[in-house]
Formats: C-alpha cells, sequence, structure tokens
C-alpha cells in the first residue's frame, strides 16, 4: 500500500516556505520521538504504533502550524491507552470484523472481541498494532523505517505477519509505504493510516474544530452500506448529488450537512456524522496512474493550508470523530 500527501499552504509562494532540511543527521528528540524533515515540511514520529505525532508545515499568516494530531512526550502513548488510535497503524486487520469469525479453508479462527460490546473486533483488537511499540529498522534525515512480527495466533489471528512502514519525506511531500507478509499461513491482513487532521494546528480564534475545512473525493460515488455498528452488509450504495454523502461533485465543508435529519443514523446508531467508506469509481487508466490526480483534498480557509491525498488503494475512509470528547476537536481520513 502506497499513499502520499501533498502539504502546501495553497495561497503560499514555495520561496517564502521555510526550509527545514538543513541538517542531514537523523535526529532523536529528548522527548523520545524521530525527526525528519525535507523542504517546507518536517515530522516527528514514534515505534509506538509506528506513529507520526507531529506534521509542521507553513500556512499563508507565515506561521508553522502543527497540522495532525498528537501528545507532546513519546511516553504518553504507551502509559494512556485511551488516546482514540493516533496517527498510527492499526493491525493485523483495520476495521471491523462482524462478531470476531472469518473461515479460511474450512477453518474458523476467532478474533478478540473488542468493540460494541462484544459484537466485533475493531482493528484487530485490543492489542492491536497500533497499540504495540515497532522497531525502528532505519532512519535517516528524511526516512524513517519501522517494522513489527505479529505472531501466530496474536488476538486469535492465524499465522505470523511480518510488517514494515516506511516514512518518507520529499519537499512539501509526505510519503507512506505499508508492506506486511503472511510467512507461515493465510491469514487476513488490512492496513491503514490512521492519521487525524487539523489544518489550522488548533489556532484558529474563531473555532478549535476542523468542521470548516472543505473536502472533495473526486472519485468516490459509491460506499458500503453499513448496518448500525458499521459492518458491511454487501450491498453497495450510490452517492447520489447533493446527498449528504455527495464529496465528489464539488469541495464541501465538512461540517454543512451536520444539520440534515438525513445525516442521522449515517455513521451508525444513534450517530450523525461521518465514518464511512468511499470508494473510487476510477477507470483503469486512471487506478494504473494513481499518482497523477489526487483521490482526496482536504483545505483549511483560515490557514490556507491545503493537503491533496494520492493512492493506489480503491477507497478511503472518512471519519468526524463522532462519539468523542471535547478534548479532541480534528478530522481523520
Amino acid at each position: 500500500m502506497t499513499i502520499l500527501w501533498k502539504v502546501a499552504a495553497f495561497a503560499l509562494s514555495p520561496l517564502l516556505a521555510v526550509s527545514v532540511a538543513a541538517n542531514n543527521t537523523p535526529t532523536v528528540r529528548p522527548d523520545g520521538k524521530y525527526e525528519i524533515c525535507s523542504e517546507g515540511i518536517r515530522g516527528y514520529f514514534i515505534p509506538y504504533g509506528a506513529s507520526i505525532s507531529n506534521l509542521f508545515i507553513q500556512d499563508i499568516h507565515g506561521a508553522e502550524r502543527d497540522i495532525v494530531l498528537g501528545f507532546d512526550n513519546a511516553t504518553t502513548y504507551s502509559s494512556s491507552r485511551l488516546h482514540p488510535h493516533l496517527n498510527g497503524v492499526p493491525g493485523r486487520y483495520a476495521n471491523r470484523i462482524k462478531n470476531g469469525t472469518f473461515e479460511i479453508d474450512g477453518t474458523t479462527y476467532h478474533t478478540d472481541l473488542n468493540d460494541n460490546g462484544g459484537r466485533d473486533t475493531l482493528h484487530g483488537g485490543k492489542n492491536g498494532w497500533d497499540y504495540r511499540n515497532w522497531t525502528v529498522v532505519a532512519h535517516t534525515s528524511d526516512s524513517i523505517t519501522f517494522s513489527l512480527v505479529d505472531e501466530d495466533g496474536e488476538m486469535g489471528f492465524p499465522g505470523q505477519v511480518v510488517s514494515y512502514v516506511t516514512y518518507t519525506l520529499t519537499p512539501f511531500q509526505w510519503h507512506i509505504r505499508m508492506t506486511a507478509f503472511a510467512t507461515t499461513k493465510k491469514t487476513p491482513i488490512m492496513l491503514s493510516s490512521h492519521t487525524y487532521w487539523n489544518l489550522d494546528g488548533f489556532q484558529n480564534p474563531a473555532t478549535p474544530l476542523a468542521l470548516d475545512h472543505t473536502l472533495y473525493l473526486p472519485y468516490a460515488g459509491f460506499r458500503p452500506d453499513v448496518d448500525n455498528i458499521l459492518i458491511p452488509t454487501g450491498n453497495i450504495l450510490s452517492n447520489k448529488k447533493y446527498s449528504v454523502n455527495d464529496w465528489w461533485t464539488a469541495p464541501k465543508a465538512i461540517g454543512a450537512n451536520f444539520s440534515a435529519a438525513e445525516l442521522g443514523g449515517n455513521c451508525g446508531w444513534n450517530c450523525t456524522g461521518y465514518d464511512n467508506c468511499y470508494i473510487f469509481n476510477r477507470n483503469h487508466a486512471e487506478s494504473l496512474n494513481w499518482d497523477a490526480a489526487p483521490v482526496a483534498t482536504l483545505a483549511s480557509p483560515w490557514s490556507g493550508i491545503q493537503v491533496d491525498i494520492f493512492t493506489e488503494q480503491e477507497a478511503v475512509q472518512i471519519y468526524t470523530c463522532n462519539n468523542m470528547n471535547d478534548m479532541f476537536s480534528f478530522f481523520h481520513i
């Protein structure tokens, strides 16, 4: 899986953007975070969950903003497991498995039931990959690679899996490459980047929320139907033009439809908002040339920061942090 995020203040000339690539020496900070950087962009990463904790970009006001959510100290991630999968790599299976049960070649497997009162497995169970310390196997001034070995039977999954996650920064771009190899048995694997965004860096005096950010998903014409605990039913729904799930006709503020009755239950039982998978309807040539056009664009009118997302994957999950307390005011793609 490959993801490319192009990050820039869209009203800012690159000549004015800060350059942080003058030092070629890999840096481990006193707070336990690993720093990498390139022109106009720098990031901090931690072994816990193979997570990004900070991503800095200059906005149109000339100020550097940290546009992802994270704790100040790396040790806080492991000491407080109450965090909502902050910017890590959930696995070995991201999202939900109904009843924590699946079958491979006639054998039934039961995974850890850690969600919805024991009705499903979420993000690999209570000891999923984003709750573990990965190993740093490579670190340069602009790149870092983490590795994890997930043993046979962990959280009920069959077989050993070896995974690598590499983060690389190039001028104004953040690249993610995630790979996983089943070494002994067939097993389900689905990885994702669980990053939370606030493109104002929580500095917008009018609001700490990201609901005024605009989102554009030009290829997102469909979505899987889900039940009231967000388990796919097997049906595919059309995202009708001008509906609450229409992100494809034009950029739209994330909070534009929060008062619409249609949005009630969109993200599960008693939930108003988004926790939905949007399927891309790219043609074959567009899928092959995935780095030619973004599948998602998130932009803040206040900071002027815009994130363009490119991937060879065929869907994206949008989460508006429903049912989370006021400590967190952000947006997850």
